[in-house]
């Protein structure tokens, strides 16, 4: 991968940006001593440029992109994120971060147009759960790098095109930038707009939303705010970091001491509308990364599991209501081999259980089975 040679700081970041749209990359990082890197397709790829010489040469680089109100905070602190709006129309989530005493950044590219649930891949689900959905909480749960944000973005690009509501978002950073359609819109920016999000949340309700987002779920404040919305009747979508629903529903209570875990139970009980778990999976086709999902919604005896506690019980209440529209991530592998969308090998590296995956694929005949030799790493 080869980008312009650049005469100045200036011009590196300039061309590094603007080489991330043309080969794909979702992801540029930037580390003293090494040259830069992209990530295509999920594997990261040298960029051919000379390594990055010092840190001030890093700090230079981006000191054309840091906001000016903000840079103390990293002088202060050794971290910040926030965005930036490239030439090319897209926007970038930048961290900037010290590492033995040297400025290194990490860049994700968001693109300029909102995603579709048809361009992510996502099954109907997606678009039937939120068609229905008018007040509760939607989940989008997954780890770093599973296209949380891009759901989310797809979530509410729904909303904004079919209801006239007052959308709210509160973001570390801003990704995705929303035109009004139907619905007006507010997003506001930690760091930038609002100091945090627990100042964003406690003064969100007296702003007459309809619906929130809320970018991370990612303390007890956030969290408690969230459920608290979504039970007086307002919509509120957020991420949270986890692999699976089942874990969602741990890494929720991590955040509340155990003698609050009955309130919360109660509380999620009458509030959460869905859980949408996702993992991005190397494609068949070159380049391709495919979603594959598990998607729990709260019905009656899901209910009644979650004010129980009996959490163990939810992957069998998945694999049981499909007809619901829930689907676990084995029922997804199985698809999209049988879709001709992943090969047989990659679905049974991912699987969280191999014998399963086997047993669902039985009988599929595909080329995908017959092309493993030939899976793109």
């Amino acid at each position: 991968m080869t980008v312009p040679a650049p005469a100045s700081p200036k011009d590196t970041i300039e061309n590094l940006l603007l080489g991330m749209s043309r080969f794909g990359a979702s992801d540029l990082h930037v580390k003293v001593g090494y040259a830069p890197f992209y990530r295509v397709a999920g594997q990261l790829r040298q960029v051919e440029l000379p390594a990055i010489p010092t840190s001030e040469f890093v700090e230079a680089m981006f000191r054309e992109v840091v906001p000016e109100a903000r840079r103390k905070e990293y002088d202060e602190g050794g971290d910040l994120d926030f965005s930036f709006h490239g030439e090319s129309g897209d926007r970038y989530r930048i961290n900037v971060f010290r590492a033995s005493t040297e400025m290194h950044a990490a860049v994700r590219r968001v693109q300029s147009e909102i995603p579709s649930f048809e361009g992510l891949q996502l099954p109907p689900v997606y678009e039937e759960t939120i068609a229905k959905a008018h007040s509760g909480l939607i989940l989008v749960s997954g780890v770093t790098g599973s296209g949380k944000s891009s759901t989310l973005a797809a979530l509410l690009q729904y909303v904004n095109e079919h209801r006239g509501v007052h959308i709210i978002t509160i973001e570390d950073p801003v990704e995705y930038v929303f035109k009004p359609a139907k619905a007006i819109l507010s997003q506001r920016e930690i760091g930038i707009d609002i100091p945090t999000y627990s100042d964003a949340l406690r003064y969100v309700v007296r702003q007459d939303p309809d619906v929130i987002l809320i970018g991370e779920m990612r303390d007890k404040e956030t969290m408690l705010a969230a459920i608290q919305s979504a039970e007086t009747g307002h919509l509120v979508l957020g991420s949270i970091h986890c692999s699976d629903a089942a874990q969602t529903f741990a890494r929720i209570l991590e955040f509340f001491a155990h003698d609050e875990h009955d309130f919360i139970r109660s509380s999620l009980a009458n509030s959460l509308t869905a859980i949408m778990c996702q993992r991005l999976l190397p494609g068949i086709a070159e380049g391709a990364r495919v979603p594959a999902t598990e998607v729990l919604l709260n019905n009656g005896t899901v209910r009644d599991k979650i004010r129980r506690g009996e959490d163990e019980d939810m992957p069998a209440i998945i694999a049981q209501s499909t007809q619901e529209g829930m689907r676990n991530f084995t029922h997804s592998l199985a698809e999209m081999i049988e879709n001709e969308k992943i090969y047989y090998d990659i679905a049974m590296e991912y699987a969280p259980n191999r014998e399963s995956l086997a047993s669902a694929v039985k009988g599929i005949k595909t080329s995908a089975q017959g092309l493993v030799s030939r899976v793109k790493r």
